[in-house]
């Protein structure tokens, strides 16, 4: 487990250099006394481990940029991976105001080492299409939902693809959660194309952080959305379903968003998947969310593992 004593903790991503596990993790300080303050000063902080259990914060990764930036505000959730060059990418979100408009875009900052990043400047290199994508202005919940980058190769080679959490341009409000995406040769311009997902009825304000694998020979993603942002027939059939996990027909998609089921209640968010180097079992971690007080937590957990019960992806959660 993962905790700050001084600052809450909550989104996450890791990265696999190999000898060690860095973890890349949102967190500010508890000084703010309101957990919902947190989001509008989230830096990324950074932690390392040998064994996924201890571990060790080193320098902080990412702060937000001097204005004007696209992260002039925050530095919100992100993705890691390495470039075929050796040099690593964390791709992230970076908050900025326009009209009093909370509008994200993404940018991304490279290392050769994990530990130093570099931003590649003050302009994002990522952002919404309004030809897919609906945008600040004409958004009803008065923001521009593109956020949440998960950057991973093209299992057919060649290029990379990058899903981002976005929303449709038309639809009910709480059904138009859809799988953004793009696609780059080369980890540095990217081509915005259309969502793999449909707007699904009874389905999703929004997927946040999304993360899509193959277990077992099986591709599947998995996201976010807490009951208020799921439509009214989503949580009629699924109370208190928090993170959850989707059929893919394969890697790059499509995405069946309107066969998702949960794989944790509101207690848990953020799910991450991760395979250990040395097991053949996949974890999910995730941060704690809300305590039986109804307060929120924060701080990350330990890997549970996962598995397939029939054509659904199950969770061990302790005690279970």
């Amino acid at each position: 487990m993962f905790d700050l004593p001084d600052s809450w903790v909550w989104d996450f991503w890791f990265a696999d250099d190999g000898d060690r596990y860095h973890l890349f993790f949102l967190y500010a300080s508890r000084a703010l006394h309101d957990p919902d303050r947190r989001h509008l000063r989230a830096s990324i902080g950074h932690a390392i481990s040998d064994d996924l259990v201890s571990w060790r914060r080193v320098e902080d990764a990412l702060v937000r940029g001097d204005a004007p930036a696209f992260d002039d505000v925050a530095t919100w959730t992100g993705s890691v991976v390495r470039g075929d060059d050796g040099v690593w990418h964390l791709y992230y979100t970076g908050i900025q105001f326009e009209e009093g408009r909370n509008v994200q875009r993404l940018g991304f900052a490279t290392s050769p080492d994990l530990m130093t990043w570099d931003k590649a400047g003050a302009d994002p290199v990522v952002t919404a299409d309004p030809r897919w994508y609906e945008q600040a202005a004409t958004s009803p919940w008065n923001e521009e939902t593109w956020r949440d980058p998960w950057v991973y190769r093209d299992p057919a080679g060649g290029g990379w693809h990058l899903l981002v959490t976005a929303r449709a341009t038309d639809g009910d409000s709480l059904d138009r959660g859809v799988v953004g995406h793009a696609t780059s040769p080369d980890l540095r311009s990217w081509q915005v194309g259309p969502p793999l997902s449909s707007p699904a009825d009874d389905g999703f304000g929004q997927l946040e952080v999304m993360q899509v694998e193959e277990i077992e020979g099986r591709p599947v993603l998995i996201f976010s959305c807490l009951p208020p942002q799921a439509s009214e027939g989503r949580r009629a059939a699924f109370p208190g379903g928090a993170i959850w996990a989707a059929p893919a027909d394969s890697l790059t998609g499509p995405f069946h968003i309107d066969r998702a089921y949960p794989l944790a209640d509101q207690d848990l968010y953020v799910g991450r998947l991760l395979r250990p180097r040395d097991d053949r079992r996949w974890l999910l971690f995730a941060f704690r969310n809300f305590g039986p007080d109804g307060e929120f937590v924060g701080g990350i957990t330990d890997g549970m593992p996962v598995a397939w019960d029939g054509d659904r992806l199950v969770v061990e959660r302790p005690g279970t």
